[in-house]
């Protein structure tokens, strides 16, 4: 046997392996009351600046981390709160984590993150494995979530629906309507003289969100006596993909036409196929996307977009959960916050003056 002395865990010296640093501990070096400790954990901006010092410096020097198992065993719920997206690359709900993030982190929760990839069975496991958790609350993507319904419904904890509106919400929802979008859309391309339109949409039979933008964008140009196609891709962008949409839209080429796509990065990929076909953007052929990616200001021509809030989403969310979640309370009917959208109008559809 080594005659060393006993392991020293987080920086305490003569404490074995495995014994965590208590927050009594903490207190007792801080000088101040557990209670006090407790406070500052949960809110630093509480406890006076002298004192939020001196337990800072306690739990530098002792290597004190939360028990948060602990906590939720006595709380009946963890401090986490579970988030289910459908893509973690989409820049749009990149930003949105960020937000919320940074509000619930700030009053010492963190975030329980996962991705569904539109998939709803997945979804509902996702789901599943989260509870096990015992969350905090509950935030999912979108407002179709049938399969979850009843199983949403008897957590008894907070439940939001982020980045859509629409009907039977659970607590909170937080968005906007697509439906919306795609009319704005519609309407921008029909005034900008436009008379021959199509909408193309990827994976739309799993982001029913692109599926709406193009239900909205139909049905505008429908009471104008206007015809949509509409061109569902089952796969991402490609240029094989691109090169059959254009080949499509040759076929139509005796007058002014407009090109809807669901994204930025597809309404982009359509300006490079138009500049390699010689064809003019926007003479020949107007073009306009959805979410107003950096890179839509820098494309040549500068790309027309629809610029959702994505920070103010997550912001929202996160703000009105805590309410509930700190007072321990839901809300008596269903809240629903509608931010809108900005129709960014562009070189790719119209001459836009300097």
């Amino acid at each position: 046997m080594s005659d060393l002395p006993a392991t020293i865990a987080n920086g305490n010296p003569g404490r074995r392996k495995g014994n965590r640093v208590t927050m009594d501990e903490v207190a007792e070096r801080a000088n101040v009351s557990p209670s006090t400790v407790s406070l500052f954990l949960r809110d630093p901006d509480a406890v006076s600046s002298k004192r939020a010092e001196r337990i800072r410096e306690a739990i530098a020097e002792t290597g004190y981390t939360i028990n948060r198992l602990a906590g939720a065993l006595a709380a009946s719920h963890s401090r986490t709160v579970a988030v289910i997206v459908p893509s973690m690359i989409n820049a749009f709900f990149s930003e949105t984590l960020q937000a919320m993030q940074d509000v619930f982190e700030a009053r010492g929760y963190q975030l329980l993150i996962s991705n569904s990839n539109y998939d709803p069975d997945r979804e509902l496991e996702l789901l599943r494995a989260h509870l096990s958790w015992s969350p905090a609350a509950l935030v999912l993507t979108g407002n179709q979530h049938q399969a979850a319904r009843s199983l949403l419904e008897a957590t008894g904890i907070p439940v939001a629906q982020m980045w859509e509106l629409g009907d039977e919400p659970f607590h909170l929802q937080v968005g906007f309507f697509h439906e919306d979008v795609g009319a704005a859309l519609a309407e921008h391309l029909y005034q900008s003289g436009v008379r021959r339109f199509t909408y193309v949409g990827s994976r739309m039979h799993l982001d029913h969100r692109a599926q709406k933008r193009a239900e909205g964008f139909r049905a505008w140009l429908e009471k104008k006596g206007c015809t949509a196609t509409i061109i569902a891709l089952e796969e991402s962008t490609s240029e094989v993909v691109l090169t059959q949409v254009f080949d499509q839209l040759a076929k139509t080429a005796d007058q002014p036409q407009g090109l809807c796509c669901s994204n930025d990065v597809l309404a982009i990929g359509a300006l490079f196929e138009a500049r390699r076909r010689g064809i003019d953007v926007p003479g020949q052929l107007a073009i306009a996307g959805f979410g107003d990616l950096p890179l839509s200001k820098l494309s040549a021509p500068r790309l027309t977009t629809v610029r959702p809030y994505p920070l103010e989403i997550g912001r929202t969310v996160a703000t009105r959960l805590l309410q509930w979640i700190e007072t321990g309370t839901l809300p008596a009917e269903p809240e629903t916050v509608d931010l809108g959208f900005e129709l960014i109008v562009r070189e790719s559809t119209c001459a836009v003056p300097d």
